[in-house]
């Protein structure tokens, strides 16, 4: 079964075959190579990057329905501001579909621990998902969001309002969640001594919060909280 919001996203997507293509391939998100099938991470599981943001278990689902949502008023302010068209297929298709082989790039041990796969020695998770998208024969313009969605840090930069919309939206997704999470970790660190580990962006909001409303003993004890939390978990 699809994850609940990536599935919600999907009904976005009002031309049925494009929504179809695009659900087909979150069902089976699996990439082939010198006769080897290569799968990764459940989405559910699977975080969204390993070291600058969502770099928790479930982080993956988190920043892409999170990038949907800034997309979404991206479109609003694109059209109701600007009086310009956006076609918000290519855009739901893109959200969706431009991190899709980051799990395979991934690992996952026993621990919830993750790390680069074999295959992300050889390939990003842009050219994975490119090639894919070609070999199934995706339009061209969906192609080159997803292609485009690291803007000029990628292979090539947004040349149309749909792909410009995903790469702001991932793009400002990404930075809230990453300067959030360093954040809370220098604040756990400067109240306790030590930063606290594999945070996930709740625990990152609670300690941000806790140190505006509470100050430096409001930070001590949201660190306190969640560690007991973090015991009950495990028990």
């Amino acid at each position: 079964m699809l994850n609940a919001k990536l599935k919600e996203i999907v009904e976005e997507i009002h031309n049925s075959e494009l929504r179809a293509k695009v659900g087909d391939f979150l069902e089976n998100p699996t990439f082939s190579l010198d006769g080897k099938l290569y799968t990764g991470p459940s989405f559910e599981a699977s975080p969204g990057g390993l070291a600058h943001h969502h770099t928790y278990q479930g982080g993956y689902v988190e920043h892409v329905w999170a990038t949907w949502k800034i997309a979404v008023a991206l479109c609003d302010v694109a059209e109701q501001v600007y009086g310009g068209k956006v076609d918000r297929d290519l855009v739901a298709a893109g959200v969706l579909l431009h991190d899709i082989f980051k799990p395979v790039t991934y690992t996952m041990n026993e621990k919830g621990e993750f790390a680069s796969s074999p295959l992300a020695d050889y390939l990003d998770h842009i050219s994975l998902a490119t090639a894919e998208l070609v070999r199934r024969n995706f339009p061209a313009e969906l192609v080159h969001i997803v292609a485009a969605h690291y803007g000029s840090y990628g292979p090539i930069r947004p040349r149309t309002i749909e792909a410009l919309v995903v790469h702001l939206a991932d793009n400002v997704d990404s930075q809230l969640n990453g300067q959030v999470l360093d954040a809370a970790w220098y604040l756990t660190r400067k109240a306790t001594g030590e930063g606290l580990a594999k945070m996930n962006s709740k625990e990152a909001f609670e300690v941000v919060r806790a140190k505006a409303n509470e100050g430096w003993n409001g930070v001590q004890t949201t660190v306190d909280k969640i560690n007991q939390e973090r015991k009950s978990q495990k028990t």
